[in-house]
């Protein structure tokens, strides 16, 4: 670990992919809804949506491509089967992830090493990711590029958490609890695809390539797809 490298949270992270309304499968990013993201906070009962502006994350191999998002607010039940004006939340990766500063990381224990990654690859879910995080002031306007939310559903952070943005448009997401707020807009940006040569950093894996070690297969058993998250295809 590099000497500079401060851990503030370890956990568990989900990715998902909701199909275009009325459409009971996709089998490109072209019939892709919406892209979503949970990330379960170790040793605490704490659990973050996030809700991606675009459909794929910033390519990790490229340097500070910067998208959008937002925590919470949008449902994305994955056990809604059946209801074609909502079709359920695709699985499509799981792994482990911590926050340092602020990067976010990630490491992908499924899909497994030997299978396709076919939505993954063109979402940009890599089989590990490190990003920048900048939390959006919300008294501040959005941009041309990052319009935002209505001001209606943005976050309503306390004093001591807004008087860190000053008047700047963005600060970094230090202390994590920015990111506790239903309506915290942020921008991704993203760093390396290689977590260990940009940070000095091994996130090990805790399981990998057996299905019966996923915590998204026992949690959610049949209501949620898990085709791209165990054979890495489309569904």
């Amino acid at each position: 670990m590099g000497q500079n490298t401060k851990i503030y949270e370890r956990g568990d992270i989900s990715f998902f992919y909701r199909p275009k309304v009325d459409r009971e499968e996709a089998h490109s990013p072209d019939d892709v809804q919406r892209l979503y993201i949970e990330v379960n906070i170790e040793k605490e009962p704490l659990l973050r949506f996030i809700v991606m502006g675009r459909k794929s994350l910033p390519d990790p191999r490229k340097r500070s491509q910067t998208y959008w998002g937002f925590f919470g607010l949008e449902e994305y039940d994955p056990s809604t089967r059946g209801h074609r004006h909502k079709p359920p939340a695709r699985a499509m990766g799981e792994g482990v992830t911590c926050r340092m500063h602020t990067h976010l990381i990630y490491k992908l224990e499924f899909p497994p090493k030997d299978k396709e990654d076919e939505p993954q690859e063109s979402l940009n879910i890599e089989p590990e990711g490190s990003y920048l995080i900048q939390i959006k002031n919300p008294d501040q306007p959005g941009t041309s590029h990052f319009r935002g939310l209505q001001n209606k559903r943005k976050a309503t952070f306390p004093a001591h958490l807004q008087g860190q943005f000053g008047h700047k448009r963005y600060c970094s997401a230090d202390p994590p609890d920015f990111l506790n707020y239903e309506g915290c807009e942020f921008l991704l940006i993203s760093a390396s695809d290689d977590i260990e040569q940009e940070l000095g950093l091994e996130l090990k894996r805790e399981c990998e390539a057996d299905p019966s070690c996923s915590d998204l297969t026992k949690n959610f058993g049949e209501t949620t797809p898990t085709k791209p998250l165990l054979e890495g295809t489309w569904d």
